[in-house]
């Protein structure tokens, strides 16, 4: 029979040094589809919705702390003398929890939320007091089983035999366990191993030792036992998470011709019926609305995109920018921090920038906004079904009207009336036979 479910508090340990990864950056900070590593690790445990999340920190602390402050209590690890002394480092600020113990890792972030929860039934269903993740990857942890099949102890590889490291059931060194038998067992864990470290393993000897229960949950996926350690690491876990989230997307009602060249951060939304083609990538808190088109080469940077929207082949929104229902984007076009209303188009090698664009207006080919005066950017508004023609200069701050025209040519600094046609050009006139006799006065230097 089933126990009932006690309350959950997670603990994620996030303090490692990250020597491999060769940054100044601290290796829980390094980005993965446009989310920082431990923000995997964070978004799996609150799908859960603990009681509270303590993180365990210590390189760049303060950085960390900073990125998650609203997310998660932190405690700071000064020195690192294993994974049991990082638990130690925490016991504090959990003290006054009763219930149960979540104890993850904030390098390994393709751990899946709905392995969390299986965790959770399985210790409710076996009223276990301590279950284990573990899986067919290469990780540290070997487990050992007694004749019986039952979990014996977790040998780390540093100090197993031969035989031992034959073993392909590895110790994930996720645990779900009881927070009374966790701070019990862990007061009496020693350093004396290879590396002089606190093992966190020693929590299943221990539970061994007292007859406790313990379940061994093997993962359905393996790969969400992958750690990230190097740069390697980083971009193989990026991969994977790319190609999760394009079958997301898939399994949505996103058509995407070819996701192999096709990059889309884990952040982003985009609505059914949207059609995405080869070479675009798509960043940041994007948000595509249904039935965009995206042809070849586009690349979207937290932006905001409506319905019915086409771009390219190879258009650029930079953040900042929110297309309205219907606009087209052409060719070569980018736009940037640039609000543009229903159906505006711009079709060729244009440059929009800082600007406030009514519905229904029309940007010529090589139209540009002139929005940085080395000092400041200024803003442009262009009001709607106003028509501006190609190779024009709009230098902000100005305001072309609604209906208005700027004919093709111009350079623009001063506002332009509702419905009135704007022309700014040189003079045109023709130096009869001025070609000829430079050609000719060419002959006679020679």
């Amino acid at each position: 029979m089933a126990s009932t479910p006690t309350s959950i508090a997670a603990l994620i340990l996030a303090a490692g040094q990250g020597t491999r990864m060769k940054s100044r950056l601290a290796k829980v900070l390094h980005p993965i589809a446009g989310r920082p590593m431990l923000g995997y690790t964070l978004a799996a445990v609150e799908a859960l919705a603990p009681d509270r999340i303590v993180v365990v920190v210590g390189r760049d602390a303060e950085r960390v702390e900073q990125a998650f402050s609203e997310r998660a209590t932190f405690v700071h690890q000064a020195r690192q003398f294993g994974t049991g002394h990082a638990v130690l480092t925490a016991q504090d600020a959990l003290a006054d929890h009763r219930g149960d113990v979540l104890i993850l890792y904030a390098d390994t972030p393709l751990l899946r939320p709905e392995t969390l929860v299986e965790m959770v039934r399985a210790k409710a269903d076996s009223a276990a007091d301590l279950v284990m993740l573990t899986a067919r990857v290469d990780v540290p942890g070997i487990v050992i089983r007694d004749a019986a099949g039952a979990v014996a102890r977790v040998v780390e590889q540093t100090d197993a035999t031969d035989e031992q490291k034959s073993i392909e059931e590895r110790n994930t060194g996720v645990y779900l366990v009881s927070s009374e038998f966790l701070w019990k067992a862990l007061a009496g864990v020693d350093d004396r191993n290879e590396q002089r470290e606190i093992y966190l393993t020693a929590l299943v000897e221990r539970a061994v030792a007292d007859g406790r229960r313990i379940e061994a949950l093997r993962m359905r996926d393996d790969e969400e036992a992958i750690g990230v350690n190097t740069r390697v690491d980083l971009a193989a876990a990026a991969a994977v998470v790319r190609r999760r989230k394009l079958e997301e997307l898939m399994y949505a009602g996103v058509t995407i011709v070819d996701p192999a060249t096709t990059y889309v951060d884990v952040d982003v939304e985009i609505g059914a019926d949207t059609l995405i083609e080869p070479n675009c990538v798509i960043q940041g808190e994007t948000r595509i609305g249904e039935g965009v088109h995206l042809k070849p080469g586009c690349m979207i940077e937290s932006s905001r995109i409506g319905d019915a929207v086409v771009m390219g082949p190879n258009a650029h929104t930079r953040p900042g920018t929110v297309l309205g229902r219907g606009v087209r984007i052409g060719n070569y076009v980018e736009i940037k921090n640039s609000i543009l209303g229903d159906g505006v188009k711009a079709d060729h090698l244009s440059y929009i920038g800082d600007a406030d664009v009514g519905a229904g207006a029309s940007f010529g080919c090589g139209a540009i906004t002139v929005n940085y005066d080395w000092k400041d950017k200024n803003r442009t508004t262009v009001g709607e079904n106003a028509n501006i023609g190609c190779n024009v200069n709009l230098i902000a701050p100005v305001t072309i009207g609604t209906g208005a025209a700027v004919a093709a040519g111009s350079t623009i600094g001063e506002h332009v009336p509702d419905h009135a046609l704007a022309v700014e050009r040189g003079r045109h006139r023709n130096i009869e036979g001025w070609v000829t006799r430079r050609e000719r006065k060419a002959g006679k230097s020679d």
